[in-house]
């Protein structure tokens, strides 16, 4: 508000603010809200998790682990993860996703079957429409903890203090939302431009 001099005196003129595009934590009355999923891909422990991002704010949707059939062969453990992350898609509606990289084991094997997985996860998500993030593990336990070399029961810890109404989570369904939460993190702030 500023005072104008006219004929009449003093009057108050109510200036309309106009949007600063480099004021990155200015929303203007407009939600930005988005929804995160993020997946921890397995064969036998699929964890997956939903967060909003509402402005620097983080809220807790729904978490699970999608168990594929341990007996059924590798190709029916691939449909069923796909089928019931379509699901969760559905149910749910994210703006995007994040999935986390595959870990290189010792054994080479293992971390086929791991890739497998991944690969099934990430293309049933982008099949769906969204848009799909990739984070190393040593960079979603930095975002979460603030060490690359936390292990799960910490992440689950600090998982159970960003997000309280998530409750009691299991470790696949922690390192979801872990994976969610730095996307979160890690993602472009709105309105914000790079400057020449």
């Amino acid at each position: 508000m500023r005072y104008n001099v006219g004929r009449a005196g003093f009057r108050l003129i109510n200036l309309r603010r106009v949007p600063n595009p480099f004021d990155p934590c200015d929303t203007y009355g407009m939600s930005q809200m988005i929804r995160i999923l993020g997946v921890d891909p397995g064969l036998r422990h699929t964890g997956w998790g939903v967060i909003t991002l509402d402005g620097p704010r983080l809220g807790w949707i729904a978490h699970g682990v999608i168990n594929p059939a341990p007996d059924s062969d590798m190709a029916d453990r691939l449909a069923s993860l796909v089928a019931d992350l379509r699901a969760v898609v559905a149910a749910h509606a994210p703006d995007e996703a994040a999935v986390e990289e595959t870990f290189v084991n010792v054994n080479p094997k293992s971390t086929l079957l791991l890739g497998q997985a991944r690969g099934a996860a990430m293309a049933s998500l982008a099949a769906a429409g969204l848009k799909v993030h990739e984070y190393a593990t040593r960079k979603v336990k930095q975002s979460i903890v603030g060490t690359g070399t936390a292990d799960k029961t910490q992440v689950a810890f600090m998982v159970r203090r960003l997000l309280p109404k998530a409750g009691d989570v299991s470790s696949d369904a922690a390192d979801a939302l872990a994976v969610a939460i730095c996307a979160a993190h890690h993602r472009p702030v709105a309105g914000q431009r790079r400057l020449a």
